[in-house]
């Protein structure tokens, strides 16, 4: 669905994203992760047909990003990290505009239109003028406007950016939504745990250099990383931390109040067969869980050169 292929930008002495091959498939959300000045945003903006090349292309859609840029604008919905509105407007105003300009038939605009503003939580706002809009309800809103085509691809581009807690909540799941309705999407964010809450496949870019990809438990697998296990013992829990002392492959990393954080190489069987011998020998187990690689900790292992 959206593919690049040796794609490389220039500006000037610049060299800010060099020949980034990636292939996004069919019906994935594909999160962009990286620092400010990493590529994502001129990737991005290559793939919105908003700046050519030095060198490389993509398709979206199966349509050249560089020859067939039109067929490209007509297959996405681009929401950029920043953007404005018209402040003389009204919301149902502003959609009414651009759904004309995604030339959306007159007879269908208005239901078109409500279903958008549904989607987004704005049906109340129809007839709020631009003007006295939140940046939450501003970024909302622009979202609104990328779906008003019912475009196959979506591209976003810090979309939960500015957007208060409740509002992000309802961002994943609007964007869980879509995915399940069959868009591909390409988002990125600074804010990783929300990437890992809505994302099928991950990218990690620095320096204009593509230094991982994948669905995100591969991703997890290739790191190597010992697996993390938060074991909650009821007191008095020095019963259950001799046991997990004796244990010859596994390290207690610490012990905050009731609970015992170890390290450990094992596949699922024995994390089984841990979890028996601690019930069998007396330790009182309250809970017993593997703490999940954040995407915060894959970012840095990788960029720390973890990842060759």
């Amino acid at each position: 669905m959206i593919h690049l292929t040796d794609f490389t930008k220039r500006y000037g002495d610049l060299l800010a994203v060099d020949r980034l091959n990636l292939t996004i498939d069919r019906g994935e959300t594909f999160g962009f992760i990286g620092p400010n000045g990493a590529g994502k945003s001129t990737t991005i903006r290559f793939l919105a047909t908003l700046l050519n090349p030095t060198r490389g292309d993509g398709t979206v859609n199966g349509y050249s990003v560089t020859r067939r840029p039109l067929d490209v604008r007509r297959s996405i919905g681009y929401m950029p990290d920043a953007f404005g509105v018209y402040e003389g407007m009204n919301v149902g105003q502003f959609l009414e505009f651009f759904a004309e300009a995604y030339r959306v038939p007159r007879e269908r605009r208005r239901k078109v239109i409500g279903d958008v503003l549904e989607r987004a939580g704005l049906s109340l706002k129809r007839s709020v003028s631009l003007g006295g809009l939140s940046r939450g309800m501003k970024q909302r809103l622009c979202l609104a406007k990328t779906l008003l085509h019912d475009p196959p691809v979506l591209i976003l581009d810090e979309p939960a950016s500015g957007l208060d807690p409740r509002a992000r909540v309802e961002m994943k799941s609007l964007l869980r939504e879509l995915r399940e309705s069959g868009k591909t999407i390409l988002i990125s964010s600074h804010i990783l745990s929300e990437l890992a809450d809505c994302c099928t496949t991950v990218g990690i870019i620095e320096r204009g250099k593509l230094l991982l990809h994948g669905p995100i438990e591969e991703i997890y697998r290739r790191l190597g990383r010992k697996r993390v296990l938060e074991i909650r013992l009821l007191e008095p829990m020095e019963a259950g931390l001799e046991i997990l002392r004796s244990e010859p492959e596994l390290a207690v990393v610490r012990t905050d109040g009731g609970t015992a954080t170890v390290e450990l190489e094992a596949d699922d069987r024995q994390l089984a067969e841990l979890l028996q011998r601690l019930v069998t020998q007396g330790a009182r187990v309250l809970s017993f869980a593997e703490k999940e690689l954040s995407l915060e900790e894959v970012f840095l292992r990788v960029t720390n050169g973890v990842v060759g």
